[in-house]
Parts: C-alpha cells; structure tokens; sequence
C-alpha cells in the first residue's frame, strides 16, 4: 500500500468514522441530558400541585421513572465518554496527518517518515480500541476480573 492509498483509505476513513461517532454520541448525550433535567425539573414544581389535581401523582411517577431510565441509558451507553474519546482520536489522527503532509515535527528531515507515520497512526487507532473495550465493559464484570 503506498502512501496515497493509506492517507485515503485508512487515515482520511477513520478520521471520518470518528469524526460521525463522535457527532452522534454528542447529539444522544445532550439530547438524553436536556431530557433528564427537563423530568428532574418537572418534578418539584408538579408537586406544588400535588392536593389540588388528581393527575399529578402518576405523572410525578412517570417522570421519575423516566428519569431513570434515562441514568441507565447513559450509564449502559456511555455517550460522553464515547463523544469525548472519539473526538480525541479524531483531532489527534487529524495532527498526525498534517505534520506529516507537512513534513514537520518527528516527520521533517526523516527518510523513514512515511513507515514512522504509519505506525503511529495505527498505534492511534489500536489505542482508541483499547480503550473503547475498557469503556465498554459491565462495571460488575470490571470488579470481578479485579
């Protein structure tokens, strides 16, 4: 693979897959967020009417129950973390790729850039995976292999 082929069908496409997963766990993130606060806010002010309407215990119990759901949506999911970690490997393949175009940093006056390059951004990319397993794994399964 020269290194035409590998800036374009390896470096540029998993700058791009990061870059989208990264987007896309930062819009479930904020979006399951607002939802939380929205029901955790809902609750205090509906019960200011709790004696006087009849319909607001079960919606208070709804709502709470929403709100938990949701905690363990993020909690299973992980999205800030995802969208945190994503985004990291994006920029920092994004960094790499452009001291290399450039020739600059450990890449300017170097005969074995492009193998150097290479192994670098896989190191990268075998990082991010490393930690996306961590991240990803049950935290009971997490304190028995402890």
């Amino acid at each position: 693979m020269n290194q035409e082929e590998y800036l374009a069908n390896r470096v540029d496409d998993q700058i791009y897959w990061y870059d989208g997963k990264s987007q896309k766990a930062q819009k479930n993130y904020k979006r399951l967020k607002i939802a939380e606060m929205v029901c955790s806010a809902s609750i205090p002010i509906l019960v200011a009417f709790w004696n006087s309407l009849t319909y607001i215990p079960p919606i208070v119990a709804l709502l709470g129950a929403v709100v938990t759901v949701i905690a363990g949506i993020h909690g299973l999911y992980n999205f800030h973390e995802n969208w945190i970690e994503y985004r990291s490997t994006a920029e920092t393949l994004k960094h790499e790729k452009f001291m290399y175009l450039t020739q600059s940093g450990i890449y300017k006056d170097n005969e074995n850039a492009f193998y150097q390059f290479v192994e670098r951004v896989e190191s990268i990319i075998s990082h991010e995976n490393t930690n996306w397993a961590q991240l990803n794994v049950p935290e009971a399964t997490k304190s028995c292999s402890t």
